[in-house]
């Protein structure tokens, strides 16, 4: 493989004649044009209902629920077809979707998901805290059954992505203060609109407000928006942040692949100019990403053959990490206008990229997990 070629996996013909279907729709349907002072997430959305409009949202989703009734593979070709053609990805709402197809009541499914996948109701993810980030289990967010059944929550979320615009939150909070912290978080869904919720935008380097804070105080919630039982919500946190964390699902991949292909093509065409350092650098970004593609395709493979997600994603993690800030750290020496250039669409990527390490779990984090549960090496002398 290639990255001269869209990312395809020995595909059948259904997938083939997908690719080109989705091919034809994008030329009869060209990204719409930003308005001035957009904010990205409003333009993206834009963008999401028209791909639904096309119904390149949810294919793999049961018709029932709003989807298509696909596989995997074709949410994925539709994602590369995306990429390759240099246009946003899907709405990155894959990974929430299956967390409520995994553990939502067939009513809640109904009722949510269809409007999810249309961008009827856009939604974000409450999990992070200031305290509680990279070691999720120990979040700190309570949530307080009453008598009749409904919960009182207080507490705070951070790293709660464009919360600012959303309509819902998949919110974990611990329901029960004895129990050990993996079997004692639950997940709710939080209409952000409810007495008691705070939504503060926090504003980034890249001058983005993706980052937002969320105070809960006193927020009551019903019984009927828990999702699963109470203690399920490690369980869903690991299923959402296995989607999370795979390129592939993310749309990431192609994304990479493209400026992948745009260093090879400095280093053939600035042979002599560019330093061999520089060139070496190059060489690792391929050598990286063919390494991440290899991955995440077998994580693909895993799921189609019906394995459940694991501590496996956090190799995925660690590799998408590596290969994402290694690309646009030598883009930049390759492509130093972009930094003060018209667009400098390198030097925003730059910027989210130093996150990386951060967001979905550090890289910390992440090695503690590969130690503990994918090599059973032994706890260290306290």
């Amino acid at each position: 493989m290639t990255v001269d070629a869209p990312l395809h996996f020995g595909d059948s013909a259904d997938l083939e004649r997908l690719r080109r279907e989705v091919r034809v729709w994008l030329a009869g349907h060209p990204l719409p044009e930003r308005l001035p002072d957009e904010p990205t997430p409003v333009f993206l959305h834009r963008w999401h209902r028209l791909l639904h409009s096309g119904g390149w949202v949810g294919l793999d989703v049961p018709r029932e629920y709003g989807g298509r009734g696909l596989t995997s593979l074709h949410q994925v070709a539709v994602s590369d077809e995306l990429g390759a053609g240099g246009a946003p990805g899907v709405p990155r709402i894959g990974y929430l979707a299956h967390a409520l197809l995994e553990f939502a009541s067939a009513e809640q499914r109904r009722r949510l998901l269809p409007r999810m996948l249309a961008g009827d109701d856009v939604w974000c993810q409450g999990f992070s805290e200031p305290g509680a980030g990279s070691d999720l289990a120990g979040l700190t967010t309570y949530a307080e059954r009453g008598d009749d059944g409904s919960y009182t929550v207080r507490g705070q979320k951070l790293w709660t992505s464009y919360a600012q615009y959303s309509d819902y939150c998949l919110l974990l909070a611990r329901t029960d203060r004895t129990a050990p912290p993996h079997s004692s978080i639950t997940a709710f869904v939080l209409p952000l609109d409810r007495p008691g919720v705070t939504v503060r935008p926090l504003r980034a380097a890249g001058g983005d407000d993706e980052f937002c804070e969320l105070f809960l105080d006193d927020v009551r919630l019903a019984r009927e928006e828990r999702i699963g039982a109470e203690g399920d919500g490690w369980a869903l946190a690991m299923t959402t942040v296995s989607y999370e964390r795979n390129a592939l699902d993310t749309g990431h991949l192609s994304k990479y692949g493209l400026l992948v292909e745009r260093l090879r093509r400095a280093a053939r065409e600035r042979r002599g100019q560019l330093p061999d350092g520089l060139l070496s650098e190059i060489g690792r970004c391929f050598v990286d990403y063919e390494v991440l593609v290899a991955h995440a395709r077998r994580r693909i493979a895993e799921r189609l053959a019906g394995q459940l997600a694991g501590p496996e994603s956090s190799v995925d993690k660690l590799l998408m990490t590596r290969a994402e800030q290694r690309l646009y750290e030598t883009a930049l020496k390759v492509f130093p206008q972009e930094v003060h250039g018209p667009g400098g669409d390198v030097f925003a990527e730059y910027l989210y990229s130093r996150a990386a390490s951060v967001y979905g779990g550090t890289s910390q984090i992440q090695r503690n997990i590969i130690a503990k549960r994918l090599l059973r090496l032994p706890h260290g002398a306290k």
